[in-house]
């Protein structure tokens, strides 16, 4: 009792009747990394500060808006007659990432803008600890609890790989509280199962370290993020080769008779503008325009879309991670479910296909984005990279067990350097407890009853020695059973004989 009872009265002293509760940690709040228009908070540039944001409206207030992807254009002598290629130093994917992510269910999550569009994408900025430029930067984060860079297949095959295993090394070495999800290089194309083979590539490239801390997603998919109103023909660089493309489509016509000799002149007149077209409201009138009177124009303005549409799943599936989770609980696998904004896979794969993404030797585990008829595109896959370990295989395991231990860690934050003894250890054990059988309760862990579920055992001579206490050590043994997905279901059918 602290209160000295000198004068005669009457005292209260409350006492406290119920243990500390635990809180639950979230578990997907994704950071983004990856190049913005900007970073301005009004007048403070934000540009490598970790920002948390709640929906596409606040990106865009303080990241901006798209980039604007540049092409080339040249005669060809395939079918369409022309080719298309981008400028690489144009090219970027975290806005159109949000889109996606947002689509797929996002909600909460940080961006880390590491540069601006004027320079293109460059490693180093993903992950430089000298200017504390990218990874480094969600170090003093706590929150995040995924980790998602879009744009590390726009690097090249060495640099994406590197970076790929820095976000494992962050997650499973530094933080141990999130988890990567890594895209597979190159996974717009199809699997050809010799050395260039893109899962074969992915698998070397990723290396071997921290393998329970990420999973990977193959093929890109098609999606419907960017309109056909975002792109016109000043997405072209050599505009003045566009004109003469369409010229020469235009002289075709007029040969063949489609078309009448003042038809085609007023046609080229106004292709002639796309050249020096150069104010907002001329390029949209000449755009409406020219939608009308050339077709091969609009074939080449789908085909910029198609390309700007292609994209690497992780966004989504971090969407998908954080609708799951908030829908029903992480450890509910976040698999068998639809993508949204998706139209297709870029690959289409089958069960035989699937099979060594699966289940691979090294057991470094692809999960598979399929499509099947009257379901639509689907997840079918719920495997880390770390496939033969029976610990650590699904997703939903190793994000469970990290939800856990980060929730009972910041709980049993406040019993530091308090007295190491009996109290103190019931009142640790009785929060401990609490909170578990809530989490049995919710179906995170398995068992008909909470001593089938888990076991928390703390006490001297349990879980301490003497020297222990000695050196001021603490410690407490749990242990859990968490659920595990049902990923092989076999169903046996049998005859028998007629009973009536």
């Amino acid at each position: 009792m602290a209160t000295v009872l000198a004068t005669p009265g009457v005292y209260i002293e409350e006492k406290s009747a119920f243990a500390s509760s635990v809180v639950p940690v979230a578990t997907a709040v994704p950071a983004f990394i990856g190049f913005t228009e900007k970073a301005q908070r009004g007048t403070k540039s934000i540009k490598n500060v970790p920002t948390r944001i709640s929906s596409f409206a606040e990106f865009e207030q303080f990241f901006g808006g798209a980039p604007k992807t540049k092409f080339t254009i040249a005669e060809d002598q395939s079918s369409v007659g022309y080719k298309l290629d981008v400028n690489a130093a144009s090219h970027f994917n975290l806005h159109s990432s949000m889109r996606f992510f947002f689509a797929n269910g996002g909600s909460d999550c940080y961006i880390v803008s590491v540069g601006d569009y004027s320079n293109g994408v460059n490693a180093k900025d993903f992950n430089d600890m000298a200017t504390e430029s990218g990874i480094p930067t969600l170090l003093k984060e706590m929150e995040p609890t995924l980790l998602v860079i879009p744009e590390a297949v726009l690097l090249s095959e060495e640099e994406c790989f590197s970076l790929q295993q820095a976000m494992l090394l962050h997650c499973g070495h530094q933080m141990k509280n999130r988890f990567a999800i890594l895209d597979v290089y190159n996974g717009d194309k199809s699997r050809t199962y010799d050395e260039s083979d893109v899962a074969n590539r992915f698998r070397e490239g990723v290396g071997s370290n921290f393998l329970q801390w990420g999973s990977a997603y193959y093929p890109f998919v098609k999606t419907t993020i960017v309109g056909t109103s975002e792109i016109n023909f000043t997405n072209i660089e050599n505009r003045d080769t566009l004109v003469e493309l369409l010229t020469k489509d235009v002289n075709s016509d007029l040969e063949a008779g489609i078309i009448n000799v003042a038809r085609a002149e007023a046609i080229k007149n106004e292709l002639a503008k796309i050249a020096t077209a150069s104010t907002t409201n001329d390029i949209s009138t000449l755009q409406a325009t020219l939608k009308t009177i050339s077709p091969k124009l609009n074939g080449i303005l789908k085909d910029m879309v198609d390309f700007l549409n292609v994209m690497p799943p992780s966004a989504g599936m971090a969407g998908v991670y954080s609708m799951v989770d908030a829908s029903i609980n992480v450890a509910k696998s976040p698999a068998n479910v639809s993508l949204g904004s998706v139209v297709a896979p870029t690959v289409l794969l089958t069960n035989d296909n699937q099979e060594e993404l699966n289940l691979p030797l090294n057991g470094k585990a692809i999960n598979a984005i399929r499509s099947f008829p009257g379901r639509g595109v689907l997840v079918w896959g719920a495997r880390t990279l770390d496939g033969n370990s029976q610990d650590w295989r699904y997703i939903s395991v190793r994000r469970t067990m990290t939800f856990l231990e980060q929730s009972i860690k910041i709980a049993a934050e406040r019993f530091v350097f308090e007295p190491n003894n009996s109290t103190t250890w019931s009142t640790l054990k009785a929060t401990v407890n609490n909170f578990l059988v809530n989490q049995w309760q919710s179906g995170l862990l398995a068992g008909l009853s909470p001593e089938d579920a888990f076991e928390v055992n703390i006490g001297l001579g349990v879980t301490m020695t003497p020297n222990d206490i000695l050196d001021g050590v603490l410690r407490m043994s749990v242990k859990v059973a968490i659920t595990r997905p049902a990923e092989f279901i076999v169903i046996t059918f049998e005859q028998q004989q007629q009973k009536s």
